[in-house]
This record gives structure tokens, C-alpha cells and sequence, in this order.
């Protein structure tokens, strides 16, 4: 941990961040939630200035290695955030056929009631525990880490295995991954 806690202190550094959702609640089992983060993702590179290095979506949470081309990361993520959180919410409303969708927005809707600056649901946790990262070691640290995330949780043998992280692309001679990086 930073000092003075968790916060994007140098904009222009590489952080290795983690978004969860309230409640751990397992939104992306299904693919059109996935598929919502990663556009979402996509557009921040090109339009905002995303610059990814690596990721890894589980059931409820984001991993990303990221930094800002000449903008704000701070500024990023939270646009980010906001984006996702009404697109998500908004998906599963209109989602007739998902079957935890009274239980989820029970949850969204009880943890936005804590919060003053939600009117109605809280999707994501306020926390993002952004880390820099200062060395190369750490950041092969915190890369092998996101990436063995679903052979830990037992989803796959092999990190390369896993569809939903970049762990394809580091492992690949060639691009085979849903998103664009910018290796490290």
C-alpha cells in the first residue's frame, strides 16, 4: 500500500488497480455483462486515453495493469466506473431471462442507499486499491498474479487457458487476446 492509503498519486505512472463489484455479487458469469466491461474498456483506450497493459475478469471483480496517455488515470477510471455501473444495472433490469435479478438489484440498490452521491443503486465498490508500480519485479508480480487468478479459482489449468485476460497474450507469439495491450 501507497503512503496516505490507496490513491493514484502519479497520474502518468502504470498502476495495477482492481475494480469488485458491492458484495463480491457474481455478475459476470454471463457474457453480455462481460461484454459490456470489455467495450467499455475498449472505448476508454481509444477515446480517453486507456493505455492496457494487462487484465483478468472474474465473476466479480476487474484486474487491469493500466496508465494514461497524456490524461488523467484517476479522472479514467472513474468515468469508467460510472459508465459501466449504469450500463451493467441497466442490463440486468432488462434482462428477463437472468434469474438473480431481483436478488442482484436488491444488493445494488441497498449499498447505493449508503451512499449520498447515488440515487437508486451502487454497482461497483468505492474502493479501487490503485498501486504503482515502481519496478519491473513488481509488476511481473502483480501480472502473474491477475493472471493465475482463474487457475486459483479452479476455473482453468493454465492462465493462457482463460479467455477473459491478456495471460493469452503474453503467452502467445501473436495477438489472440479480446483486447488491444501495450506490453510491458
Amino acid at each position: 500500500m501507497s503512503i496516505g492509503g490507496y490513491k493514484i498519486r502519479n497520474q502518468a505512472a502504470i498502476h495495477f488497480i482492481t475494480f469488485a463489484t458491492v458484495e463480491w455479487v457474481d455478475v459476470f458469469t454471463r457474457k453480455d455483462y462481460r461484454d459490456i466491461v470489455l467495450d467499455s474498456i475498449r472505448f476508454c483506450q481509444v477515446e480517453k486515453g486507456l493505455a492496457l497493459h494487462a487484465w483478468c475478469l472474474m465473476s466479480n471483480h476487474l484486474h487491469l495493469v493500466a496508465s494514461a496517455r497524456n490524461k488523467n488515470l484517476s479522472d479514467i477510471l472513474r468515468d469508467f466506473k460510472k459508465f459501466t455501473s449504469k450500463q451493467l444495472v441497466e442490463a440486468i433490469i432488462n434482462n428477463k431471462h437472468e434469474s438473480r435479478r431481483d436478488w442482484m438489484l436488491r444488493i445494488f440498490q441497498e449499498e447505493g442507499s449508503k451512499n449520498s452521491r447515488n440515487k437508486t443503486y451502487q454497482f461497483w465498490r468505492h474502493d479501487n486499491q490503485p498501486e504503482e508500480l515502481y519496478s519491473p519485479r513488481f509488476v511481473f508480480q502483480k501480472i502473474n498474479y491477475m493472471h493465475y487468478n482463474p487457475v486459483e479459482a479452479g476455473i482453468v489449468e493454465r492462465p493462457e487457458h482463460y479467455l477473459y485476460s491478456s495471460a493469452r497474450d503474453y503467452h502467445a507469439t501473436k495477438k489472440c487476446g479480446l483486447l488491444d495491450l501495450e506490453f510491458l
